[in-house]
């Protein structure tokens, strides 16, 4: 992390979904590091923005409203932080339409529940915003011939083989259609990655853990109201970061075309496991009625 953080100071880093939870976590990493951020979201209003030296007065950040869906919106802010930074070496793409968004509080519904409209809004947003996000922000990464793209992903896209057989994560989850969405999303970058590779563009997908972020205390909150047991003490969006950082400093010719299991990899890293990140803030005690 200490070589990543080095090796960042004045890189142009966009981060979608930029103004709570991880894509927070990422937008004050990555300026503490020294690197220049693109910090996107689809509003900003309500939200106390980066500022101070951590900014450099403002001179490291360009702050923008931008709702991945809209074309001219990315065109706006793409053009804005070419005039203002001159190129882009990182993107990630971490702002997405999450279940309880579209089903709140509890964010579950079966798949036969579902209208043909909620898919549509899914995929708008998790995959086809994010392709309609990178197809801009990639361009100065081919010219200069060397860039670093991630994508967030779910846990719950996962598949594995018993017996020669493949079944899934958590099928009971009910969580259609954001995991097939973000499942897309990471088919999608896998192609990208082999594509780009030539361009010497790294694209990689990364796995959170368990984590709080926006709407997680209504979420959990209504579904133990439907006699739902408590989920697993929650991280901080913050155990995202060691490996963001990592990643940011890739290329084509380091580390590509791969999903990381975030968790396993801070282990694997010296950066510590769940105990090292977990929300001690929060206990689901605190969401039962009294």
């Amino acid at each position: 992390m200490e070589r990543a953080a080095a090796t960042l100071k004045d890189r142009v880093v966009a981060i979608t979904g930029a103004a709570r939870g991880m894509g927070r976590a990422y937008t004050d990493a990555f300026l503490s590091a020294g690197a220049k951020v693109i910090a996107t979201d689809r509003s900003w209003q309500g939200v106390e923005q980066p500022g101070g030296e951590l900014t450099a007065q403002g001179k490291n950040i360009l702050i923008a409203d931008m709702d991945v869906t809209d074309e001219a919106q990315i065109d706006k802010v793409y053009r804005a932080a070419l005039d203002r930074f001159g190129t882009v070496d990182v993107l990630i793409n971490n702002a997405a339409m999450r279940q309880r968004d579209l089903f709140p509080p509890t964010g579950r519904v079966t798949t036969l529940e579902t209208k043909d409209s909620d898919w549509e809004k899914s995929f708008g947003v998790n995959v086809f915003g994010a392709l309609k996000v990178t197809r801009r922000f990639i361009k100065p990464m081919i010219e200069q011939r060397r860039g670093s793209i991630m994508s967030i992903v779910s846990s719950g896209i996962l598949h594995h083989s018993h017996g020669g057989a493949y079944t899934a994560l958590r099928p009971n989850s009910k969580e259609m259609p954001y995991q097939s969405s973000k499942a897309a999303l990471a088919t999608m970058s896998f192609y990208l990655a082999d594509e780009v590779k030539q361009h010497n563009v790294a694209v990689n997908i990364l796995v959170p853990g368990h984590t709080r972020t926006t709407g997680f205390e209504e979420q959990n909150r209504a579904r133990m109201a439907l006699g739902a047991k408590p989920g697993p003490q929650p991280m901080v969006p913050e155990h995202m970061v060691p490996l963001a950082l990592h990643l940011a400093v890739q290329d084509a010719s380091t580390v590509t075309g791969k999903m990381f299991d975030v968790v396993t990899w801070n282990v694997e890293h010296g950066f510590g496991g769940v105990e090292r990140w977990t929300d001690t803030s929060f206990s689901y005690d605190s969401l039962i009625a009294r």
